[in-house]
């Protein structure tokens, strides 16, 4: 009865005919799955004789690879037959579709640029976290205990721990850099960071910068100004005049503002320079000798500049933006408005 059985599942299997992925599923049901007929016959091996066992087993195996050998070939066929038939619908002399492309954010683009124009003078490129302890963020940077300067940071410190905040500059990664680096020294330093700031046209709580230090013998403010305006003026075009006010920074002596001539008026004075022809990039200066010294770098020996730009400040000017929440707010039709990535 079995050998009967075993030679009606071998010609059903042979002569099977499958058109269609329904027909090929309703196959592998009968002959593949753990509940096929073929599993029933293994089922049925326990009734058999012992001295027939080895016999049967032979034969059920050989239905088995059957099964198996014949399912590939229904796979096949239904593959072909399914792409002859998709062939036959798409037309070959309709136009390509055209897809939408995406496009680079233009933060994403301008820090690219200032980074591209800094390593070729020589920059490296230099990270950090932006979880702060108040060494890296403040005391390192010479900023005392009850220093002004900390609240004029408006800082967001964590609560459970006071001595731990989102750091307020990048300034931060270059005492790291110090700390574990030897003179010469020559970062770049970009990336975010927080302040306590009301969110307007002009500023936000969570904002770009990048900063750059150089850290060698007999360096300069004379140093500190050509690299300033060779950046200039290959960021916004050779015709950009620079300019350095004196100002106050803790971690800098002597320091200066850097101004730029705006680029939307082109310094005959608008709304946005307030008249001036003159806009604000950032600050800089000489490097305080109690921030190398905190750092393990002899005062006496080396001698660095330092400086630091907002990269949404340095977008607006390159894109003519007014609004700095434009930004952040993701607006598709602001955003299409800048080169595609191709």
């Amino acid at each position: 009865m079995h050998n009967d059985k075993i030679e009606t599942l071998l010609n059903e299997i042979t002569s099977y005919k499958a058109n269609s992925p329904e027909e090929l599923e309703a196959y592998r049901m009968r002959f593949i799955s753990k509940k096929s007929v073929v599993g029933e016959l293994f089922a049925e091996m326990r009734n058999v004789p012992n001295e027939e066992k080895k016999a049967f087993g032979q034969k059920i195996n050989s239905v088995k690879q059957a099964a198996e050998d014949k399912f590939q070939e229904l796979i096949e066929a239904v593959g072909q037959n399914g792409k002859s038939q998709k062939s036959t619908d798409i037309d070959l002399t309709l136009p390509a579709t055209t897809l939408p492309v995406g496009g680079i954010h233009p933060l994403t683009a301008t820090r690219q640029r200032i980074i591209e124009i800094f390593e070729r003078i020589g920059f490296n490129l230099s990270e950090g976290p932006e979880i702060e302890d108040d060494w890296h963020n403040f005391t390192a940077l010479n900023f005392p205990e009850n220093h002004p300067a900390r609240e004029m940071q408006d800082t967001f410190f964590l609560e459970k721990n006071p001595d731990i905040a989102l750091r307020t500059h990048t300034s931060s990664v270059q005492v790291r850099v110090m700390e574990n680096q030897k003179p010469p020294i020559r970062t770049l330093s970009p990336g975010r960071v927080f302040r306590n700031e009301a969110i307007s046209a002009r500023a936000h709580c969570i904002f770009h910068q990048v900063e750059g230090l150089y850290v060698d013998r007999n360096v300069g403010f004379a140093d500190l100004k050509q690299t300033l305006y060779h950046f200039a003026k290959e960021m916004f075009g050779k015709n950009t005049q620079v300019r350095f006010r004196p100002s106050y920074f803790p971690f800098t002596e002597p320091s200066a503002e850097i101004d730029i001539s705006c680029q939307l008026c082109k310094g005959e004075g608008c709304n946005v320079c307030k008249g001036t022809g003159w806009v604000e990039i950032g600050g800089s200066g000489m490097v305080d000798p109690n921030v190398l010294e905190n750092c393990g770098i002899d005062s006496e020996e080396f001698t660095g500049f330092a400086f630091g730009m907002g990269i949404e400040r340095i977008a607006m000017l390159k894109y003519q933006i007014k609004d700095l929440r434009l930004f952040t707010e993701n607006d598709i039709r602001f955003l299409r408005q800048f080169k595609p990535l191709i």
